[in-house]
């Protein structure tokens, strides 16, 4: 193939910057050879290019996920509520209309950040730990995050909102699993899942917990999170591009619209005032016509059950104002969109950046706040004190505003202030779910459903299209690091990674099929398995299993479970192989602790490196216990005896230069401590049911104090020398002792 006789021009009118160096050098070798004409380099302005088809571009990503919102939420896929932006994106973006997430908001972002399952990140649940690998409520280092892989393909790494995928939320904890530590250069928002919208708990500017009110970096007119995140995703894009960045970006963008409190801004909740009064049936009804029209679910589709009566309704203004607030809150959230997207714009990255926007769960029908707490119904005549602007907010629902009003709850107590703290309720997340069953917490579909619409440019040419392959969140993953050029590792800091999961949607992006086995869930005991157009699917750890043909029947009306027995068997025996090699069993692990059978030993002889399981370790739950330990050599630091992990145990390690005994209840931990000499041989430790301990080394008193109560029988086992379940102490490793154990002896009272 011969080269062209004349140049050709590169010139500046394109929309998208150019951010590869490696492009860039090539653009100017082939214009030294004098086939192509740049035009003139300002190192002010750097050069936009056009595209070749033939010299493919890594494009930024920004993945935007909102919380708490139903399938037919957004305008898009249904909705009155009005979201231009997203609408915008999806007319000249492509719609999937079977795209899943796994019911709940934590397991959903472990699962997005990792390209797993939740129980093979460690998020099986919520944040506690219940002992087991696939319910430790911690993010684990067997997965990496999105960023961690897209930073190793050079990409510049920012997050800005709602992280939940850890226990430790509070500045004096373990940040070992926080965005900076999980591959993000930037990280504005909150490490706690749900919190007030004027003054969020847990809020954090990089590794340090702030206020609203004393952020020296950001501190607009009204404080309101969904605006602080939008607007700290444009910071970051914009500052990215102002350092002449020569790599592209990744932005994880995870707002908390629309979960509760329900929090909006005066003139958002104007806007839609009075649109509701038809009642629940009327919108469920437009919905599913509008989603019809629009071709995202068939045009034969029907209801599912109506979950409330609108005519029954007791306080109606009351529940008018929630679903107002919740419109308002998904309205501001789009305009935040909107302006994540003028950056993109502004800094010619829009055309090479791929947008993706799914939701974390279903509609939500919980009904926090919904009942008077405390009797606080009606606002007082005056505020409480304010809290000072350095006072950190620690609590989910915060007893007062920042400027010192009581919160109030119940109904007649019309939600959007700063001091009200309510959900919107069943009837309304049963419109959120037209016209699937059930809610976020139930793997039917209208617990999982999630829109995902994907713009990108230069690289969908799917304009306005509709995609109806079944996906799910773990595909994201498997996306980013199909088009950045990522390597997925199978060790990364001598750690062994999990395989992926998902699958790239890049194919679907061309129209092409993509190829997978199935796709499964399990969350409290819901469970499901999809194979094609079939769905297995169960409630509870006892319910029987359901089956449903998708296509034919998303409501999931109509149960064929007793007319295919066979499909019911061979499905089922597919979900029972991915629950025990995804870590998924037991389910409820709760339950399982409560009927295993503890051991009834009363005496333990061990020795260095010994391991027992939960059956076979000491039954301390409400027993007072001593332990003999002898040694042949004082260490510096390490683990000398654990049992349990970081929901209820003990633990006996040495630590700056003193011997630590530990007791960790209810997830918190107490602890005594004392020096030892560096000849000791032999330390004992005492402790009463009632938490009084005492010390000894070589007969000598170390310590004495007090501890909390443990009440609650450990779930993980005990081991001598380490911990490396869920850590009891203070530390983040397995903690080897680095001494010589000789041996240990336990004693039960």
């Amino acid at each position: 193939m011969g080269f062209p006789s004349c140049p050709l021009t590169v010139t500046h009118h394109s929309t998208q910057r150019y951010a590869d160096r490696n492009y860039m050098n090539l653009v100017q070798a082939i214009s030294a050879m004098g086939l192509i004409a740049l035009p003139q380099l300002h190192a002010a302005n750097p050069v936009n290019v056009a595209v070749s088809d033939k010299i493919p571009r890594r494009p930024n990503i920004v993945v935007i996920l909102a919380d708490d919102m139903g399938y037919s939420d957004i305008g898009c896929y249904g909705s009155e509520i009005e979201t231009p932006v997203l609408d915008g994106l999806a007319e000249n973006g492509l719609r999937f209309t079977q795209f899943y997430n796994t019911a709940r908001c934590c397991p959903t972002r472990a699962s997005l950040l990792s390209g797993l399952y939740p129980h093979q990140a460690g998020v099986g649940h919520m944040m506690d730990d219940k002992g087991f690998d696939g319910y430790r409520g911690e993010l684990n280092r067997q997965c990496l995050t999105m960023a961690e892989i897209l930073k190793t393909a050079g990409y510049g790494t920012y997050m800005a909102g709602k992280w939940h995928v850890t226990k430790h939320v509070k500045p004096d904890g373990s940040q070992d699993n926080w965005p900076r530590q999980r591959g993000f250069d930037r990280f504005y928002g909150t490490i706690h899942g749900a919190g007030s919208f004027f003054d969020p708990n847990s809020l954090t500017r990089g590794n340090t917990q702030i206020t609203p009110a004393n952020d020296t970096e950001y501190q607009p007119e009204t404080y309101y999170y969904t605006d602080a995140i939008s607007d700290n995703a444009v910071r970051y894009i914009d500052e990215h591009d102002a350092a002449g960045a020569d790599k592209p970006l990744f932005m994880y963008v995870a707002y908390t619209a629309a979960h509760w409190p329900m929090h909006a801004l005066p003139e958002d909740i104007a806007k839609y005032k009075g649109r509701y009064d038809a009642g629940y049936a009327a919108f469920r009804n437009s919905r599913l016509e509008r989603m019809q029209q629009l071709g995202v679910v068939p045009a034969d589709s029907v209801l599912s059950p109506q979950a409330e009566d609108w005519n029954k309704v007791e306080h109606r203004e009351w529940e008018l104002r929630c679903m107002e607030v919740y419109a308002a809150m998904v309205d501001r959230m789009d305009q935040g969109i909107g302006k994540i997207m003028n950056s993109l714009k502004k800094t010619g990255r829009y055309d090479n950046t791929l947008v993706l926007f799914m939701q974390d769960n279903g509609g939500c029908a919980e009904g926090l706040g919904r009942e008077a707490a405390n009797g606080r119904i009606a606002r007082s005549n005056a505020p409480e004190a304010a809290m000072d602007k350095n006072e950190l907010q620690f609590d989910m629902i915060p007893t007062k505003s920042r400027d010192g009003w009581p919160v109030i709850q119940g109904p007649g107590v019309m939600p959007g202030p700063a001091d009200t703290y309510i959900a919107y309720g069943r009837g309304w997340a049963n419109v959120s779910n037209t016209p699937f069953r059930e809610y976020k917490h139930w793997v039917h579909e209208g617990g999982i459903s999630t829109p995902l619409i994907a713009h990108w440019p230069n690289g969908i040419n799917r304009r306005g299209e509709l995609d109806h392959q079944p996906g799910h969140l773990i595909d994201v993953m498997a996306t980013c690091v199909d088009l950045s050029s990522a390597k997925y590792p199978a060790e990364y800091n001598g750690q062994k990674i999990t395989p992926l999961e998902g699958r790239s949607l890049k194919p679907a992006f061309a129209n092409e099929k993509i190829e997978r086995e199935a796709l499964y869930w399990e969350h409290e005991g819901n469970r499901a398995v999809r194979v094609g157009d079939w769905k297995l699917v169960a409630k509870g750890a006892t319910g029987s299993w359901e089956l449903y043909n998708i296509r034919t029947d998303r409501s999931e009306l109509n149960d064929l479970a007793e007319d295919e027995p066979t499909r019911v068997r061979t499905l089922a025996a597919m979900w029972q192989k991915y629950a025990e090699r995804a870590h998924v069993l037991p389910l409820t692990p709760s339950r399982a602790q409560s009927k295993s059978g503890f051991s009834k030993k009363k005496k333990f002889k061990l020795k260095a490196g010994d391991e027992l399981s939960q059956d076979k370790s000491p039954m301390v739950n409400g027993k007072g216990f001593s332990i003999f330990f002898g040694l042949e050599k004082l260490g510096t630091e390490g683990v000398l005896l654990s049992q349990g992990g970081s929901a209820a145990g003990y633990v006996l390690y040495q630590k700056d230069q003193k011997i630590w005994f530990g007791v960790r209840a209810g997830g918190k931990l107490s602890t005594v401590s004392g020096m030892v000499p560096e000849t000791v041989k032999n330390i004992s430790v005492r402790m009463t049911s009632a938490g009084a301990v005492t010390g000894d080394a070589d007969g000598v008193q170390i310590f004495k104090g007090g501890v909390s109560r443990l009440n609650t029988m450990p779930i993980d086992g005990l081991q001598v020398g380490k911990d490396s379940g869920g850590k009891v102490g203070d530390y983040d490793t397995e903690f080897e002792y680095d001494g010589t154990i000789r041996d240990v002896k336990i004693e039960i009272e």
